[in-house]
């Protein structure tokens, strides 16, 4: 039995006394501890050792105390495991040597055995499990399968993503195949999650928002209600699509449980939007937490007021930025703590 079930009580739609807080990418790189590790260790070493991974969720589960942790994992060991090389460089970020380009480039991949390719994230969650011993609830994630083929296209990271954009308009046909692909290896890759034990998975579409809402219609949201629709009668389901704000009013009859905003959405269009009986989750501007500490918990308690405190899990509008100071992402925990 779960000593803190606020976020389950939030994804339900259930009154809850304040409402449940944690971070994206919570378990990372703002925690020194993190970078004690990541001086020793590489990125995917930390990925796929189960003990790493799990002494990574833990640590701001016991230095800032948010309602869940999240496992630490990446989004691209998915496509890892579908035989697309994916190496992690310092300073750079994701680099895929021998990007998807064409339907020739396609028969190379595979949708793998979960479990042989991807047994290191079940092992991961497991492990945390035991050391959470019933704190708090762990959240398991994937990508989005548009997201996922921008880096998988694209090579590396973009600002734009030019030429995963110009293959889905050039090659549109080759492009569906590759995002069934993706969503055919992540509904595998959740439901495994969800027998190892997680207890919500959130889909983060990173790269949505860079798409029209019409390619956002054809490109992203068909594969991402596919993988809704698969989960929801399992488990919660969060979806979060960062500048997919014009989305919303369609994602709210999908079966998610919650769905994510940025910090460019207000919580009254948010509301709007999304119909106003859907949980809703963000959507606190990452740089605000470089405020100074009482600006920080005023702001959290005027983002609860907008939003109100049923139906809403706080969080980042995205992931925590690495220059943040510990006690200012704590500050933001417990601001939310004390608000009544």
């Amino acid at each position: 039995m779960l000593k803190n079930d606020l976020l389950l009580k939030a994804l339900r739609g259930e009154p809850v006394k304040r409402p449940p807080v944690w971070l994206m990418r919570q378990a990372g790189r703002y925690l020194p501890e993190f970078m004690t590790l990541k001086n020793r260790f590489d990125f995917f070493t930390r990925c796929q050792t189960p003990e790493l991974a799990t002494k990574i969720t833990i640590m701001p589960i016991d230095q800032i105390g948010p309602d869940a942790a999240i496992l630490f994992s990446d989004i691209l060991v998915v496509l890892q495991a579908m035989q697309i090389q994916v190496e992690m460089k310092d300073g750079s970020g994701p680099w895929i040597p021998n990007p998807i380009r064409s339907k020739t480039d396609l028969e190379n991949t595979i949708i793998p055995d979960i479990n042989e390719h991807l047994g290191y994230v079940m092992d991961a969650i497991k492990m945390t499990q035991l050391e959470l011993n019933n704190r708090v609830p762990l959240i398991g994630f994937a990508g989005s399968p548009w997201t996922l083929l921008c880096y998988a296209v694209q090579g590396q990271g973009s600002k734009t993503f030019d030429k995963a954009k110009a293959f889905c308009f050039s090659q549109p046909a080759v492009a569906h195949i590759l995002l069934q692909k993706i969503t055919d290896t992540t509904i595998l890759y959740l439901k495994e999650k969800v027998k190892s034990g997680v207890n919500a998975v959130q889909i983060f579409d990173s790269w949505g928002g860079l798409l029209s809402p019409d390619d956002y219609s054809i490109f992203s949201w068909p594969y991402i209600q596919q993988i809704v629709t698969a989960l929801k009668d399992e488990i919660p389901v969060i979806v979060f699509g960062k500048g997919c704000w014009f989305a919303l009013h369609e994602m709210k009859n999908s079966g998610a449980a919650a769905l994510g905003v940025d910090w460019t959405c207000s919580a009254r269009n948010a509301r709007y939007l999304s119909g106003g009986q859907i949980t809703l989750q963000g959507n606190f501007d990452p740089s605000r937490l470089l405020s100074p500490i009482p600006e920080i918990t005023q702001s959290v308690y005027k983002m609860i007021r907008e939003f109100g405190k049923d139906r809403y899990i706080v969080n980042l509008g995205h992931g925590i930025l690495p220059n943040i100071p510990v006690d200012h992402a704590k500050a933001f925990v417990d601001a939310v703590k004390s608000y009544y």
